[in-house]
C-alpha cells in the first residue's frame, strides 16, 4: 500500500461509485454509499469542530454503513474508540459514559437501547444506516459540548479493544503508521504476484469476513480488501450454514476461519464440493492444534495456513504463504510460518531479557521496519530456518506451590483424548499453593467421558503439578466475539459452582 491510509480510502471510494462493495443479508451496499457515509461522518465531525486526530467512539457489529463510519473517521485523520455493541444495555452505557469523546457513532438500533443517548451526553452523536444510505445527527446529541474531552497522542487511528481472553478488555492506541506498515505487509506476504496490493483498482474476486469488526481480526480484515478493491461478503457472525452459502456462492480463492470455525465446519460434517474453489485457508487469533489442521486439509483439499499476530502490532506478525506450505509444511509442524516483510522476531529470556539461541523457549519480542523491540505475553520459538512456535503465555501461567504451570500444555494433553473437542484451562486461587489450575471440557456430538475419566487421561501424561485440581464437562465452552476460549468466564464456571 504506497498511499497513507487516509487517501488510499478516499481513491478506492471514488474508483467506481456504482460497483458492489459489500453483501450483507442479501443486500449490496455500492462503493458509493459505502463513500457517501465516509464523507457524511468526515463533514459532520468537521463541522463540529473536532480537532485533528480526536477520538470518536464508534460502537461497532457487523454491519456495513459502520464499515463506512470507520472509513469516515479513518479519513478525517481522527481516531477511531471501539465500543462493542454486544454489551448489555448496561454494559454499553457505562463503556460510553466513560469515554469521555467528543462524538460517538452508532446505528439507530443501538441508540434506541436503553441509556444509551444519556450515556453520550456532552458528545456529538452521529446515526448512520442503510435504507437509506447515509448519516444524520442524532436529535437529543446534536452539536459535541464544551468538555473537557480527553485528547489523543498525535497520530493514533484505532484504540483497539483486545480480545479479552486472559482478562478484563482493554484499549490498545494504534498508530496510523503501524496500520499502513500492518497493511503493506500482508498484502505482500499473501499476494500470489509481486506488489499486487500496492494498485489501487478494484478487483475481481469476494472476501468473506465473518470475525467481528471490535476485534482485530474482523477490522484488519475488513480495512485490507477495503483498500485492495475487494468485494467483501460480511457476515453477522460466523455461523457454519452462513459461510457455507457464501463460499458457494462467491466461490473464493482463500478464505479465512479461526481456529474454532474450523472445528466447527468439520463437526458440521460440511461436503468436500463446498471448497471446490477454494486453495487456501489462512487462520489466525488463537491456536491452531495440528491435528484439526491436518483434518481439514484432508478433507477438504486445500492449504490451512496458519498465522500469528496481535493487536498491539496492528494486526499479523508471522504466517505462511503458499509458498511456504508447498515447500516447508510437513517439516515444520505446528508453526505460525516465518515473519512477515517488515517485521523481525526474536526470543528472549524471561528472566534477563537476554536473546536466546534458535530453538530455545522464551517470550517473544516483535520488531518492526527497525523500530524498538516491543515485548509480548507470548511464549515461543524460532528455530533455525526462521519459522516461528508459538507454545503459550506468560500471562497466563499459574503459578502452583512454587511450580510453573503453563495451560496450554494441559490443553494440548486434553484435547488428544478421543472424547474431546475442545478445552479451556486457567487458574484459580487456593489458599496453600496460591493458584491451582481448573480445566473445563466441550465433548464431541454424541460422545460421553466423565471428569475422572478425563483427569486420569491427563494425569498420565503430565507431572503432578500440572493436573487440574478440578475439571467440568460443559455443552459449550465459553467463548468470546472473536471464538476465543474466555478464562474469566471459565473461573466464573466455577464461582458458580462454589457459591
Amino acid at each position: 500500500m504506497s498511499q497513507p491510509l487516509a487517501d488510499r480510502i478516499q481513491t478506492v471510494l471514488a474508483l467506481d461509485p456504482q460497483a458492489p462493495a459489500i453483501e450483507f443479508q442479501g443486500r449490496w451496499t455500492t462503493w458509493g454509499e459505502l463513500g457517501g457515509i465516509a464523507a457524511g461522518v468526515r463533514e459532520l465531525l468537521s463541522v463540529g469542530g473536532l480537532g485533528q486526530g480526536a477520538p470518536v467512539g464508534v460502537v461497532l457489529r457487523n454491519h456495513p454503513a459502520l464499515v463506512g463510519a470507520l472509513l469516515g473517521v479513518l479519513s478525517a485523520g481522527e481516531c477511531i474508540v471501539t465500543v462493542n455493541a454486544a454489551h448489555g444495555d448496561a454494559g454499553l452505557t457505562a463503556d460510553i459514559a466513560g469515554l469521555d469523546v467528543p462524538a460517538v457513532v452508532a446505528l439507530g438500533t443501538d441508540w434506541a437501547r436503553s441509556g444509551v443517548p444519556e450515556a453520550a451526553r456532552g458528545a456529538l452523536g452521529l446515526q448512520v444506516g442503510l435504507d437509506p444510505a447515509g448519516v444524520s445527527r442524532h436529535p437529543e446529541l446534536p452539536r459535541p459540548g464544551p468538555g473537557p474531552f480527553r485528547a489523543e497522542p498525535p497520530g493514533i487511528a484505532v484504540e483497539m479493544l483486545t480480545s479479552g481472553t486472559t482478562g478484563p478488555p482493554k484499549r490498545i492506541p494504534l498508530s496510523y503508521r503501524s496500520f499502513e506498515h500492518a497493511m503493506a505487509a500482508a498484502g505482500e506476504h499473501y499476494a500470489s504476484g509481486g506488489g499486487e496490493a500496492q494498485t489501487p483498482r478494484l478487483r475481481s474476486g469476494v472476501a468473506i469476513v465473518s470475525s467481528p469488526l471490535v476485534h482485530m481480526s474482523g477490522l484488519f480484515r475488513t480495512l485490507l480488501n477495503i483498500l485492495e478493491g475487494r468485494r467483501i461478503a460480511l457476515l453477522e457472525r460466523f455461523r457454519v450454514p452462513d459461510f457455507v452459502d457464501a463460499v458457494v456462492r462467491h466461490r473464493p480463492r482463500a478464505v479465512s476461519l479461526v481456529p474454532s470455525a474450523l472445528a466447527m465446519v468439520l463437526d458440521a460434517d460440511v461436503t468436500p464440493d463446498v471448497f471446490d474453489s477454494v486453495q487456501v485457508v489462512t487462520s489466525g487469533t488463537a491456536h491452531l492444534p495440528v491435528a484439526v489442521q491436518e483434518k481439514f486439509q484432508d478433507r477438504y483439499g486445500v492449504a490451512v495456513l496458519p498465522s500469528y499476530g496481535a493487536t498491539e502490532f496492528s494486526g499479523g506478525v508471522a504466517g505462511w504463504s503458499l509458498a511456504l506450505h508447498r515447500e516447508w509444511s510437513k517439516a515444520k509442524r505446528g508453526s505460525v510460518g516465518r515473519p512477515q516483510r517488515g517485521r523481525e522476531v526474536r526470543v528472549v529470556s524471561p528472566d534477563d531479557g537476554e536473546e536466546l539461541p534458535a530453538g530455545l523457549q522464551g517470550r517473544i519480542e516483535v520488531r518492526t521496519r527497525g523500530e524498538d523491540w516491543v515485548s509480548t505475553t507470548d511464549l515461543g520459538r524460532v528455530d533455525g530456518d526462521g519459522f516461528v512456535f508459538i507454545d503459550g503465555r506468560t500471562d497466563d501461567v499459574i503459578v502452583r506451590g512454587g511450580f510453573k504451570v503453563t495451560p496450554s500444555d494441559i490443553v494440548h494433553v486434553l484435547r488428544e483424548h478421543p472424547a474431546v473437542r475442545d478445552a479451556g484451562v486457567t487458574g484459580i486461587p487456593d489458599q496453600r499453593l496460591g493458584a491451582v489450575p481448573v480445566a473445563v471440557v466441550e465433548l464431541h456430538d454424541g460422545a460421553d467421558a466423565e471428569p475422572d475419566e478425563l483427569l486420569a487421561f491427563v494425569r498420565e501424561r503430565v507431572s503432578r503439578y500440572q493436573v487440574p485440581a478440578r475439571l467440568m464437562v460443559v455443552d459449550q465452552l465459553p467463548r468470546t466475539p472473536s471464538l476465543k476460549i474466555s478464562q474469566p468466564a471459565i473461573r466464573e464456571l466455577f464461582d458458580k459452582v462454589d457459591s
